[in-house]
């Protein structure tokens, strides 16, 4: 065993759960907590000043939900607002209504990042350092930790490195630092990508104020609109109780993403074919096969929603266009394309994606030694292969991140209370040298930001439990029934040597 550094600061709190991250991750897993573990102390840490996470940070024009909030809520708590295609306000209200209804706000601790965790097996407990906005570290001890910090890099977006960048003489932005002084009526922008991000900023800006708008993609992206006001659920919440219409227009949704899903992957031609249907019903004479029509089959990236069409209504009001083109490079009134095309721009804003980030960037180790996650396999998606008493959040690609949120939490209390039965303090997904399984590539989604992190992703089994899934009501299922004791993890039980 490595020797564990020596804590060289006084230990803020012990405790029986940590939690990292204020989003929805974080929020959701304390709530679980709160239901089901009610004697476990727990905290919960976040670099920022409030809760909320990604919907927090992100602050530019129009920025919403891409999944609707009927399965982006949580199965404890219905979604009571008219739109289901939720913008970022109204989500913040609807995990600040959560936090103080299950009285989570005391439990919160914020403006501390995170830094390093080790865990002792001596002990059974990790020591966690964190540091102020100021740099002063502290320590926290705790027998689980949960990191509900998000996939994404919070310091470094990606940002594709343009030719030129430094010879243009108008204001580049990337979404994820939006300035709020950020003034762009009646200005010339144009919008690089061809993601969510892209296709949510492109419209808000042009309803707003913008003189022209254009999306610049290298590629297409598949599309499909959707009125933003769910009828359905709409229509059930006159007609029965709150948790009763809710619970109803989940399961309606949850089944819809499912079968889309698996459509597009048994039959990508039919469903391509119905996906070009309604864009040209949507765009008339605006609709341009070269421009919407991916070189890749539905779902093998996300599909793209549009809110009550607000990007095809745009592109036909004239304030909006999309351009498919490669850039040669950035000059000092905008860009000059490959095919030879110059875009002026006043504002260019590089919609270029997200860098993947795995564990909140915290330097994990096991007594005292680096845990390379790229080297454990996920298990029961959320836990990772001879790491003890650890668990994280990746969401669906598929389908809505908190989907997974809510059956982690479902399985991590089963878990945790199966451990105070039996008196152990410790639970380690265990994976013997030379029985590594088959492994599997879920992530074989060709979006550009998956592809640049897979390096650095914990691995995948073809089979349960070694596996980061993607199907959710098979995971529902299988972490509601699987006996927690399957003969993967171990149960330890340690001497304490620390005081509670």
């Amino acid at each position: 065993m490595n020797a564990i550094t020596p804590i060289s600061a006084p230990v803020e709190e012990v405790l029986d759960f940590l939690i990292v991250g204020a989003g929805i991750s974080g929020i959701g897993m304390a709530v679980h907590l709160t239901k089901d573990c009610p004697g476990k102390r727990y905290a919960i840490l976040d670099r920022r000043d409030q809760l909320g996470g990604t919907w927090d940070l992100f602050r530019y024009p129009g920025i919403r939900s891409d999944s609707d909030m009927h399965t982006l809520g949580f199965s404890f708590a219905p979604w009571k607002h008219e739109k289901s295609i939720a913008d970022a306000p109204a989500i913040l209200e609807y995990l600040n209504s959560i936090t103080d209804e299950y009285g989570l706000r005391p439990n919160m601790r914020f403006g501390l990042k995170v830094v390093s965790a080790d865990w002792d097996s001596a002990t059974a407990r990790w020591t966690v350092v964190t540091e102020d906005n100021a740099g002063k570290q502290g320590h926290v001890l705790t027998r689980f930790l949960f990191l509900g910090a998000g996939y994404y890099d919070y310091d470094n977006p990606y940002d594709a490195d343009f030719p030129g960048r430094k010879d243009f003489k108008g204001q580049i932005v990337h979404p994820q630092f939006w300035p709020d002084d950020l003034d762009y009526q009646g200005k010339k922008v144009v919008v690089i990508g061809s993601g969510a991000t892209a296709v949510t900023v492109t419209p808000a800006m042009a309803h707003s104020g913008a003189g022209h708008v254009t999306m610049l993609q290298r590629t297409p992206t598949w599309m499909v609109s959707r009125p933003a006001k769910d009828r359905f659920a709409n229509t059930l919440r006159k007609f029965l109780p709150e948790k009763v219409a809710y619970a109803i227009t989940r399961a309606k949704n949850i089944f819809l993403q499912d079968l889309t899903f698996k459509r597009a992957r048994s039959a990508p031609e039919k469903v391509k074919e119905f996906l070009e249907k309604q864009l040209k019903a949507q765009l008339g004479p605006k609709y341009s096969a070269a421009d919407f029509t991916p070189p890749y089959n539905p779902w093998e990236q996300r599909l793209c929603l549009v809110p009550d069409a607000d990007f095809f209504e745009a592109i036909k009001a004239g304030t909006a266009s999309v351009l498919t083109d490669q850039i040669e490079k950035f000059d000092k009134t905008g860009i000059l394309l490959k095919s030879g095309q110059h875009l002026d721009a006043d504002i260019i804003v590089t919609a270029t994606g997200l860098k993947l980030a795995v564990a909140g960037k915290i330097a994990v180790s096991v007594d005292g030694a680096p845990v390379d996650f790229s080297k454990r396999f996920y298990y029961r998606n959320c836990m990772f292969s001879n790491v003890p008493n650890l668990a994280a959040v990746f969401g669906y690609l598929n389908a809505s991140w908190t989907l997974r949120v809510d059956i982690i939490g479902d399985y991590l209390t089963r878990l945790l209370n199966q451990m105070d039965a039996i008196h152990a303090q410790a639970a380690v997904p265990v994976m013997r040298e030379g029985q590594e399984p088959e492994e599997d590539d879920i992530f074989d989604f060709s979006s550009g930001y998956i592809q640049r992190g897979k390096h650095m992703m914990p691995r995948n089994a073809a089979s349960l439990p070694w596996r980061l899934n993607q199907d959710y009501r098979q995971d529902r299922q299988d972490m509601r029934q699987a006996p927690l004791d399957d003969g993967v993890i171990e149960f330890r039980r340690v001497r304490e040597t620390v005081d509670a």
